[in-house]
Parts: C-alpha cells; sequence; structure tokens
C-alpha cells in the first residue's frame, strides 16, 4: 500500500492552478519597470521636442532685431509666449541665450526639466541628464 505523503505529493506535482499567478509574480515587476521606462523616455523625446521647437520659435523672432540687445529682449519676449504654448513646459524653468556674428544668429534654450512628472522616476529607471539644450541658427543677410 502506498504511503499517504507520496500520494500527497504526487497529487501536489499534479496540480497546476496556482502556476499563472507564481509566473505573474516573478515577471510583473520587470513588466511594470519596462512600461515605466517607456513612459518616462516617451516624455523625455516629448520635452526635447518641445523645446527644439521653443529654440526655432525664438529664433525666428529674434532675427528681427537690429543688435544683439535688442536680439535678447526679442528672444526673451518669444520665450515666455513659446514655453505658455506647451502643456508640460514652464516659464522658470527655461532660459535663452543669443549670441551670433553678421553673419549668423544662434539662440541657446536651456530647459530644467527635474520638476517634470517624468524625472521622478528617476531613481528607479536610468534617465538623460534632466537639463534640456537645444539650438537654432538663422543665417543673417543674403544667401
Amino acid at each position: 500500500m502506498e504511503r499517504a505523503e507520496f500520494r500527497f505529493l504526487r497529487r501536489l506535482k499534479a496540480d497546476d492552478r496556482g502556476a499563472v499567478l507564481v509566473e505573474f509574480a516573478m515577471v510583473g515587476p520587470i513588466l511594470m519597470v519596462m512600461l515605466l521606462g517607456i513612459v518616462a523616455y516617451g516624455g523625455y523625446f516629448w520635452l526635447s521636442h518641445a523645446v527644439q521647437q521653443v529654440a526655432n520659435d525664438v529664433a525666428r523672432a529674434a532675427v528681427a532685431g537690429l543688435d544683439t540687445s535688442e536680439r535678447s529682449s526679442l528672444a526673451q519676449t518669444s520665450l515666455t509666449s513659446a514655453v505658455g504654448a506647451y502643456p508640460f513646459l514652464q516659464i522658470s524653468a527655461a532660459t535663452a541665450t543669443v549670441t551670433g556674428d553678421s553673419s549668423f544668429l544662434k539662440v541657446s534654450v536651456a530647459y530644467d526639466a527635474s520638476n517634470s512628472p517624468f524625472w521622478a522616476l528617476d531613481g528607479l529607471i536610468p534617465l538623460p541628464s534632466s537639463t534640456i539644450t537645444r539650438q537654432a541658427a538663422i543665417r543673417l543677410g543674403g544667401y
């Protein structure tokens, strides 16, 4: 006659009702981190694109100035309105720098995204630098 312990072990080995739960407990956290990484990097790419568009708008506005000080003033005014057009951008985190010579106007926009909701995951997911810098250049004069 077979012992009761062996029958119990044989029945336990054949029973697979909790296997899905155990498998999800092992794979679930990895899937969640991957999903959060997709969201965080998607936010980073969106913010980078938005900062580039702001740099383009600021450069277009600054080119109308006659000298460096007027171009800088136009750039700051345009920066305020351009940043306001994007929902996750804050004007307090953006700075614009206008440089150039007699043939080119170069505008650099730096944005500190560390207060963005996408950087809340920085400890869990390795993210790029929270300072996003994008540039736009316009040729002055004829081609």
